[in-house]
């Protein structure tokens, strides 16, 4: 194989082994179960890693399935020092948020307590949207 033929591969096993996006600043809010049905998925179980998202995000449906990574940078309350876990969680899109507005997202409760204190219920996040890796597909696929 030529280098004209193994550059071309490379830059396709980069960009596929990658999980590159740019953060947002917003809110998390917490939503209580039941988390079905969904507008995404019908009667169909998502899982408890879910989120909803204002209309502008869902973008008629466009946006279900799509993938988030979201963390916590503050609490919404300054004075509240400990608001925030120190992780990141990955949530799935599975509906829309009527009450968000336009940066906010609805977490599960599950989600939600991974990034921040669940007594809070409204956070200052970072979020981006991400694209499975090869090993975030086999990961997802049990």
């Amino acid at each position: 194989m030529g280098v004209v033929t193994k550059a071309p591969i490379l830059i396709s096993m980069v960009v596929l082994l990658t999980s590159v996006a740019h953060a947002l600043s917003g809110q998390a809010i917490v939503y209580n179960p039941p988390y079905v049905p969904s507008r995404c998925s019908g009667s169909i179980d998502e899982g408890v890693m879910i989120a909803k998202v204002h209309g502008s995000l869902f973008a008629n449906g466009r946006a279900c399935g799509r993938r988030y990574r979201v963390r916590c940078i503050s609490g919404t309350n300054k004075a509240i020092r400990d608001a925030c876990t120190g992780s990141t969680v990955d949530v799935k899109v599975v509906d829309r948020c009527e009450t968000c507005a336009g940066n906010e997202l609805q977490l599960s409760q599950e989600a939600f307590a991974k990034i921040a204190r669940l007594a809070l219920g409204r956070v200052n996040i970072e979020y981006e949207q991400y694209i499975l890796t090869i090993i975030d597909r086999y990961r997802f696929s049990y």
